[in-house]
């Protein structure tokens, strides 16, 4: 009976009433939490967003700055460009003038400066003569005899170096030749034949093996002189030594093509007895 007097007495929505009066306590002691969050996160949205717009603001402050320098730039290159442009114009035109200058005095002056233009190789040159053709020895890589090409550090004695061409070719100058070229570069009295590494520069410019000279007189007594002399000696020694190939042979017509054109330092008029300059 109590049990029933109890559910009689009392009814389930004081129950509820309780469970609705716990939830609201809790959701009270919540409600600060999640707005401080909000509030946080909200200020960490507007600190972004300040952020991105104060860089934005800077690099277009900051763009026409960098846009004007590129511009000076690009404006002094382009300015360098055309002087360099002009000047190579002037030293192409005085090379012209100086070219029709030295025609005129060689038509006016005849034969003599007509050898000493071929002398100084100015002039291209054709007609009998002799060819030789030196090689690297078939193994190249042979060597470590400590003879005296070995002095300069390199071990490999099959190579032709610059010194070996340095002879040869003196060689055929005193032999008699009357002009001379390595690899279709002529020789003049201020070539040099030097060495860059391995490589042989004449001129500094690069030759590569075979190395072929030609060299301008009467064939057959070229190639006696050639043979009898020191050059042809030293070859021979090359050849037996070291096993250097070479070959030569006369030719009924060789050309050799004109040496670079000489650069003109100092110049002085000359002057006659009478005090005069001679034109």
């Amino acid at each position: 009976m109590s049990l029933l007097t109890t559910v009689m007495e009392h009814s389930l929505d004081d129950g509820y009433a309780e469970a609705a009066a716990r939830r609201g306590k809790v959701g009270s002691s919540r409600l600060p939490k999640a707005l401080s969050g909000r509030l946080g996160l909200a200020l960490g949205l507007v600190l972004a967003a300040l952020v991105v717009t104060l860089g934005a603001a800077q690099a277009h402050v900051s763009a026409p700055a960098a846009a004007k320098e590129r511009q000076r730039l690009v404006d002094r290159v382009q300015a360098e460009t055309t002087s360099d442009d002009a000047l190579q114009k002037q030293v192409d035109a005085l090379r012209a003038t100086v070219s029709a200058e030295q025609s005129a005095a060689l038509k006016r002056h005849g034969d003599d400066d007509l050898t000493v233009e071929l002398m100084a190789a100015a002039v291209p040159v054709h007609g009998p003569g002799l060819k030789l053709v030196v090689d690297d020895a078939a193994d190249a890589s042979r060597g470590g005899t400590g003879g005296p090409r070995e002095s300069d550090g390199f071990a490999d004695t099959g190579r032709v170096r610059d010194r070996d061409m340095q002879q040869v070719v003196n060689g055929l100058w005193a032999a008699g030749a009357e002009a001379v070229s390595l690899n279709g570069e002529r020789l003049t009295a201020l070539s040099a034949i030097r060495d860059a590494g391995q490589a042989i520069l004449v001129d500094n410019k690069p030759l590569v093996p075979p190395y072929t000279v030609l060299a301008i007189g009467d064939g057959q007594r070229l190639q006696t002189a050639f043979e009898h002399g020191a050059g042809g000696a030293y070859l021979r020694v090359l050849q037996r030594d070291y096993g250097i190939r070479a070959n030569s042979g006369t030719a009924s017509d060789l050309r050799l093509p004109a040496a670079p054109s000489l650069v003109l330092r100092y110049a002085e008029p000359h002057t006659a007895e009478n005090g005069k300059v001679s034109q």
